[in-house]
């Protein structure tokens, strides 16, 4: 599958990491979701249009943080780091890091402190609501950075090298208790990055359809299914492609709600035309757990 324009995440476990990417392919772009444990090769394999780094529990000063290849920086990709990738931006490129007083997690008011294409058509009165969610901040923007903003905790709540494409947010943009963050997510993606919004969902389900049966060929295709929404829509998705190539298979392991099993299979049945084996394997799961 050819995408023209891709953004790579970079998790550091934050809890909004997914709510990065749909905001991303809400915009027309689209993203994948990548673990930090990704290698560098890896990583320049995706061919990224644009990088984000998440945002994460943990703190850089940690001796067992999550980190990533300092070279990414030197690939002149626009970046986007979001609370912890912030701190780990400035980190990993010769700023300092240090402790908050107290972790701040809630509202907080941004002030711009210079124009930049992040801000652009964002406010009239030059602040904004934001939401924050840290427990370390950036103490010393690292060379070539200059500060974007502060609030009234922490006078370095965002910053850019703006002439490598390379921007840091303290707050997150992704969550809906941020006024305007999808439209400064946005202004990354098209302002910065020049990226083009072309991509949607039915255009993704279409180009898998084409690419699964060349990729898959004859071979068969084993599908774990649970009943729920993700295992589902990958069943419909790959017998629409491969047909009855695809072999569904459903465990019912005794742990499962009284008479859910054959709801699941009823309802799996009834609307979808799967290669469907229903496994009844409750005195199997059961005898070993004993």
């Amino acid at each position: 599958m050819q995408i023209q324009d891709k953004v790579i995440i970079v998790d550091f476990g934050s809890q909004y990491t997914q709510l990065i990417a749909r905001r991303t392919r809400e915009s027309g772009v689209y993203s994948e979701i990548h673990p930090c444990t990704i290698s560098t090769e890896e990583l320049k394999a995706l061919k990224p249009s644009a990088i984000i780094l998440s945002g994460g529990p943990a703190s850089v000063s940690s001796a067992d943080s999550p980190s990533i290849d300092p070279v990414i920086f030197e690939w002149g990709l626009p970046v986007l780091g979001i609370c912890y990738g912030m701190q780990l931006m400035a980190h990993l490129l010769g700023g300092k890091v240090a402790p908050s007083l107290d972790r701040e997690y809630g509202r907080s008011d941004l002030h711009f402190q210079t124009q930049c294409p992040l801000w652009e058509q964002i406010s009239d009165t030059g602040k904004l609501t934001v939401w924050m969610s840290h427990g370390d901040h950036v103490l010393e923007v690292p060379p070539g950075f200059s500060v974007m903003a502060k609030t009234q905790n922490i006078e370095i709540a965002a910053m850019a090298d703006v002439s490598r494409k390379m921007y840091a947010l303290q707050f997150h943009p992704e969550v809906a208790h941020t006024e305007q963050g999808d439209e400064i997510l946005r202004n990354f993606l098209f302002q910065v990055a020049g990226l083009k919004s072309t991509w949607t969902m039915s255009s993704f389900v279409d180009s898998m359809l084409k690419a699964l049966p060349v990729q898959i060929g004859d071979d068969k295709v084993v599908c774990g299914l649970s009943g729920g929404i993700d295992s589902t829509v990958v069943a419909v998705l790959l017998n629409k492609a491969i047909g009855k190539n695809l072999h569904c298979i459903f465990v019912d392991n005794g742990l499962l709600r009284a008479g859910e099993g054959e709801e699941v299979i009823g309802y799996l049945r009834k609307h979808f035309d799967l290669n469907l084996h229903y496994i009844k394997a409750q005195d199997k799961f059961l005898s070993r757990l004993e």
